[in-house]
């Protein structure tokens, strides 16, 4: 094994006091890691429930006091976290006595949506069906005719998945680029950067430095629940909370958050279908 290292370190420290290196601060963080890595876990374990069989992705975490499960909406799979001193054994214990809990999550998962022909996508809460189109270009939209919203994609059908999400991307980060300006202004703060990610447990996430993070999949939702996640995370850059003097902050500034909350919490969880394979 072979470590690199920004700082000289004493490597007679780590094996002589080991657990003076678990108490220190920042510097020894990442040597911590090395007291708790199993070279040869897996990365999955295989958990058995009647006659189906789940792969159970493994996490260790440093901060994490006991096993936890929790089901990824989009990678349609179970990850089981384990604490830094937690066993193998212990972990598949865990996930065999929680296998009912995992085979039900799994199973009322939504039926997923792959972006390719024919698939239909809530484009800002409004369906839009992907047709393919040949001869070279990229991704754009039409109505035809009859009224029908469509998502044109061109080039080869094998592109299309990669073509529509990254369409599906800049269109979310262009929105929620205006909605964050729009908000920021009205506070008198300053939005620094805005990312776009495929968060599974969060939609949106703000840093003290002025940086903000958002689910792609927020550009499927109707457009008064991107505006409000929008003006949910550019509130944290005064208020780095959820008190209540927060909520009445977002409540000010964007009349629909409770509207936007509400149907996140009855839709929020079908917008994980889209893009993504059985």
């Amino acid at each position: 094994m072979i470590c690199f290292c920004a700082e000289p370190f004493s490597w007679r420290r780590l094996w002589q006091s080991p657990v003076d290196l678990l108490t220190t601060g920042t510097p020894d963080m990442a040597f911590r890691a090395l007291l708790y890595r199993r070279p040869t876990e897996p990365d999955t374990i295989a958990v058995k429930h009647g006659s189906q069989i789940f792969a159970i992705r493994l996490r260790r975490h440093r901060r994490a006091t006991r096993y936890t499960l929790r089901i990824h909406p989009s990678d349609r799979e179970a990850i089981l976290t384990m604490p830094p001193r937690g066993t193998l054994v212990d972990a598949k214990d865990f996930a065999q006595r929680h296998g009912a809990w995992i085979a039900a999550r799994l199973g009322r998962l939504p039926k997923a949506a792959p972006f390719q022909h024919g698939t239909v996508v809530p484009l800002r809460g409004v369906d839009h069906k992907i047709v393919h189109r040949s001869g070279r270009g990229t991704v754009w939209t039409e109505v035809r005719d009859s009224g029908e919203k469509i998502i044109c994609v061109a080039g080869d059908v094998e592109h299309i998945d990669r073509r529509v999400h990254d369409f599906l991307k800049r269109e979310a980060k262009a929105d929620l680029a205006k909605s964050s300006a729009k908000y920021a202004a009205q506070l008198g703060v300053k939005v620094k950067r805005i990312q776009i990610r495929d968060q599974s447990s969060r939609w949106g996430s703000c840093t003290t430095e002025g940086s903000l993070s958002f689910s792609w999949r927020l550009i499927l939702a109707p457009a008064f629940v991107l505006d409000y996640l929008a003006a949910h995370e550019v509130g944290h850059l005064v208020e780095m909370n959820h008190s209540p003097k927060f909520w009445r902050l977002v409540g000010k500034i964007c009349p629909a958050t409770e509207r936007a909350k509400k149907w996140l919490d009855t839709h929020g969880n079908d917008l994980h279908r889209f893009g993504v394979s059985e």
